[in-house]
């Protein structure tokens, strides 16, 4: 299985260990996994910002970057929902390909690799983040304001780790606040929808706040060292990965 592997920039830029821990995750579940090296920002912070004709170089450049893979495997869900529904043009054969063969990392595991199994060990107690991309956009995990089967991918990964303790959170699907451009037009509301987010955590006596996107993570851990707490965000890559 030919397997192309999408970093986001700020996963690049801040948090080059989730790269890493995505690539020996794949690995070690039996796939072959390239890097294109001339890959960039796909775009996404342009479109978000109402500029998506700037982002059309971002377009091309990720065309002939991840043209002819299998799959192409992403440990962000933000990131893969731009593509997936705005990489352009649409109409190009090249570009429908890749809008349908590109997942979000937990998505890949449980839906095409189908994972019933990891060695991975973790002993933590942990709190599972869902991000608003992957749950509404990607449906990585039901909604609980829909009365439908309840369902978590990320979570069914979790229940995988040996020594891993899942903490139940009173809001579970509740927004961080972190929004991409939102956290800087309306830094207020932003701080104040990651501070119930903590908080909702911390009261569960958590050590760890997971999920499937850095951005997320990134604005619920600079609230954590504002607060000078001992509670950690990792990535669920590095936890699916991890032999601790």
């Amino acid at each position: 299985m030919k397997v192309a592997l999408f970093i986001p920039c700020y996963v690049d830029q801040f948090y080059p260990q989730v790269g890493i821990s995505t690539l020996e995750l794949l690995e070690r579940l039996g796939c072959e996994v390239e890097f294109p090296i001339k890959q960039t920002c796909c775009g996404q912070p342009m479109a978000n910002a109402g500029f998506a004709a700037s982002s059309k170089a971002c377009d091309l450049n990720f065309k002939e970057n991840f043209s002819g893979f299998d799959y192409i495997v992403c440990p962000s869900g933000s990131c893969v929902l731009h593509i997936k529904e705005h990489l352009q043009p649409a109409s190009d054969p090249a570009v429908a390909k890749i809008r349908s063969n590109i997942y979000e990392l937990t998505e890949f595991l449980t839906d095409v690799l189908k994972v019933e199994n990891l060695t991975a060990s973790f002993s933590h107690k942990v709190g599972l983040h869902i991000s608003c991309h992957g749950q509404r956009g990607l449906h990585l995990s039901s909604m609980s304001e829909l009365m439908l089967p309840s369902f978590s991918k990320p979570a069914k990964l979790l229940g995988m780790v040996k020594g891993l303790e899942l903490a139940t959170l009173t809001r579970k699907d509740e927004c961080c606040g972190f929004g991409g451009t939102f956290c800087v037009t309306e830094e207020a509301v932003s701080v104040a929808m990651g501070q119930d987010r903590v908080d909702d955590h911390i009261n569960k006596g958590v050590e760890y706040i997971t999920g499937g996107d850095m951005s997320c993570l990134m604005h619920l851990e600079g609230i954590l060292r504002r607060q000078k707490s001992n509670v950690k965000v990792v990535h669920i890559a590095e936890i699916l990965n991890s032999r601790n």
